[in-house]
């Protein structure tokens, strides 16, 4: 387990060290993120599919203990061409 969540804010999905009430953080709820934002909660379904806040990302990464990956999009690219 994790010492954070996601919660989608502010049109990206964030990470908090927050614990969920209930298992989620219902939508309107403030939250403290880690890119240190102050934001409301939005737990719809679309919300879900935003792109990652990558202060929050890199931060997350760092207090799970899981090195970020280098490079990403470039290697899937690489791989698709070699195909």
């Amino acid at each position: 387990m994790h010492p954070f969540h996601w919660v989608p804010a502010a049109g990206k999905r964030h990470a908090t060290t927050t614990e969920r009430p209930g298992g989620g953080y219902p939508t309107g709820m403030t939250v403290p993120t880690l890119c240190d934002e102050e934001l409301t909660a939005d737990n719809s379904t679309t919300a879900w599919f935003w792109e990652t806040c990558p202060v929050c990302n890199v931060e997350a990464h760092r207090l799970a203990g899981v090195p970020m990956a280098t490079n990403f999009a470039t290697r899937k690219t690489v791989k698709k061409s070699r195909a």
